[in-house]
């Protein structure tokens, strides 16, 4: 049974995580949902590691919705004159201009368009996590297409592009950024680099099944290159290396609550309980579109804004409107719909074959739209 709180209007949301903890759908995970305000659902359940109960404030890794955290803090750094959002990469980056990369912009950064969707020279989980040399290998790389003409997911280097930027705007890395300016304020509940003494936090992640390939459907070249090089296992993620490096492409660590409550501020018009992190119009600038189509890596449809996706097909549980989300291999999510002023956040550890959307995930996000709609 899940512990926690959960508002008698979003009650299914209790019983579906219920659900799945008895028959194994879900091993460990945590759920939250802030409503015009208010953190509606805020509930955990199920085992951390074998043995070990998941509690109130147990972290875990949740992949890519790490993007769109770091992708606020860029955001806040923007609304503050540290960065411009329509400059080029360069001027913070200067020598990212090589091999006629010169021309990309930090928009087209946030809205995975940069032409540089992953490395060429083969790379270790060591050198990837080293970010000073892999983020020099990604400022000599040859764009892999076109920057700016499609859509070709920054799967795990986006937080190294964005680290770069920030770095050589401010002088500050990336995760200090979103921890000082962004989750520090909050209240906490997410961690780009786990603090040594919250390492036994975290939970541990459970690998999905073997994927069963659609021969009519082989991976695309791009997704072959990103996803191997390097390859991440559950057990490289479970070790503390990996637990206290800054890969703001995929390595954060938080609670749903966490999650739901930085990430309120897309759906709140940028304050979260009186502080303000974005401007109306600074806000507004998400939503526009910076690349849609078919995306050269995970081979479906996706249209990105500022740092966030937004309403695609190819995410069938989300309704139209005015939202913006992503989501973690495996299944974590979060989405922020501003037209109802809501927030979910899903963070589970086993991992499912999920990319963009998969059946678990979906089930919250369709459970907690079909309370919004009946509350």
């Amino acid at each position: 049974m899940a512990d926690g709180t959960c508002a008698d209007d979003f009650a299914p949301l209790r019983g579906l995580l219920d659900r799945n903890l008895a028959d194994g759908t879900d091993a460990g995970a945590s759920l939250a949902v802030v409503h015009d305000g208010e953190l509606v659902v805020d509930l955990w359940g199920g085992e951390a590691r074998p043995g070990v109960a998941w509690t109130r404030d147990t972290l875990v890794q949740v992949w890519s919705v790490t993007k769109t955290m770091v992708g606020l803090a860029v955001l806040v750094l923007a609304e503050r004159g540290g960065i411009d959002l329509d400059a080029p990469v360069a001027r913070y980056w200067p020598d990212f201009a090589a091999a006629g990369k010169g021309d990309v912009l930090v928009r087209q950064v946030l809205g995975h368009t940069s032409g540089v969707p992953g490395w060429s020279a083969p790379l270790t989980v060591g050198e990837l996590i080293d970010l000073e040399h892999s983020e020099a290998l990604l400022a000599a790389e040859t764009p892999w297409y076109e920057p700016g003409s499609a859509p070709a997911y920054q799967m795990i280097d986006h937080g190294h592009l964005l680290d770069a930027i920030v770095r050589g705007a401010t002088g500050r890395a990336l995760a200090d950024v979103l921890h000082e300016d962004v989750v520090g304020p909050l209240g906490g509940g997410f961690h780009l680099g786990v603090p040594p003494d919250l390492l036994g936090d975290c939970a541990d992640l459970i690998a999905p099944p073997p994927a069963d390939l659609d021969p009519d459907r082989p991976p695309t070249e791009f997704l072959l290159r990103t996803v191997l090089n390097p390859s991440l296992s559950t057990r490289t993620c479970n070790g503390a290396p990996w637990r206290r490096s800054a890969v703001g492409g995929a390595g954060g660590h938080g609670t749903a609550r966490g999650i739901a409550r930085a990430q309120s501020a897309l759906s709140h018009g940028g304050e979260v309980d009186g502080v303000r992190l974005l401007s109306a119009g600074l806000l507004d600038r998400v939503w526009e579109v910076q690349s849609t189509g078919t995306d050269l890596v995970l081979d479906v449809p996706l249209t990105f804004g500022l740092g966030y996706g937004l309403p695609t097909t190819s995410a069938p549980a989300l309704p139209s409107g005015r939202m913006c989300w992503w989501t973690g291999y495996g299944g974590a999510i979060v989405v922020n719909d501003a037209d109802s002023r809501t927030t979910i956040a899903y963070a589970p550890n086993r991992l499912v074959n999920h990319l963009v959307s998969s059946p678990r995930t979906d089930g919250y996000v369709r459970t907690t739209f079909d309370c919004l709609d009946t509350a």
